[in-house]
């Protein structure tokens, strides 16, 4: 099980692996186009900030085109690049090429027939839009649970994304998706609770310590 950050956001990023569970970062070519940053002097900032992977989406448009970029993206990030495909026949042809060499994530996967073409593709993760696909399909999280079942006893992780509070991100949990990656708002909102805040004051206030 691992959390990711959803945000390019440099200072976003700092905040969240400063929490000591974020495992890494995943981004989007929306997400990086709000940066001020060219991609490319993005990526190398990300990849200094913390040792886990960074997941960058192709924007080529061919096969070849899409391989350079890759090979591209690796050159910047080595080891820590997870590259993002579109689950298109384009992208799984290009994920069975990839796939043995560099972590490879289709994403904005939307039916148990796209994850089962990205397992046998060889892709080490698959993304799903939770909220996004209850908004379009009815019922994202039972979405997740299929796509599991699908998954199971493979090597392929599900990806729960587009996650807009800590409930859902719980729920896509709950439901089978083997990681998290979280827009910084829910990511900060994960450990908060106002029984929680009112109990820590109430120690605080009564209580004694070492240091009190």
């Amino acid at each position: 099980m691992s959390v990711f950050v959803d945000t390019a956001n440099l200072e976003q990023i700092r905040t969240a692996l400063n929490l000591g569970w974020v495992s890494g970062i995943t981004t989007n070519p929306l997400l990086l186009a709000q940066s001020d940053l060219q991609p490319s002097e993005l990526l190398k900032k990300l990849r200094n900030l913390q040792n886990g992977p960074v997941f960058y989406q192709l924007m080529a448009l061919s096969f070849e085109a899409m391989l350079e970029e890759a090979y591209q993206a690796e050159s910047i990030l080595d080891k820590q690049l997870v590259v993002k495909l579109p689950p298109t026949d384009l992208g799984f042809k290009v994920c069975s090429e990839l796939s043995s060499r560099m972590a490879c994530c289709p994403t904005a996967v939307y039916t148990p027939a796209q994850a089962l073409i990205a397992r046998e593709a060889g892709a080490q993760y698959l993304a799903v839009y939770v909220n996004r696909a209850t908004r379009l399909l009815g019922d994202g999280l039972a979405l997740i649970s299929e796509i599991a079942q699908v998954l199971k006893g493979g090597s392929t992780h599900l990806l729960a994304a587009s996650l807009k509070s800590p409930e859902e991100a719980i729920a896509a949990h709950l439901a089978g998706a083997h990681d998290l990656t979280l827009p910084f708002d829910t990511l900060m909102a994960m450990s908060q609770h106002e029984a929680s805040t009112a109990a820590v004051a109430q120690f605080q206030k009564d209580g004694v310590g070492l240091t009190l």
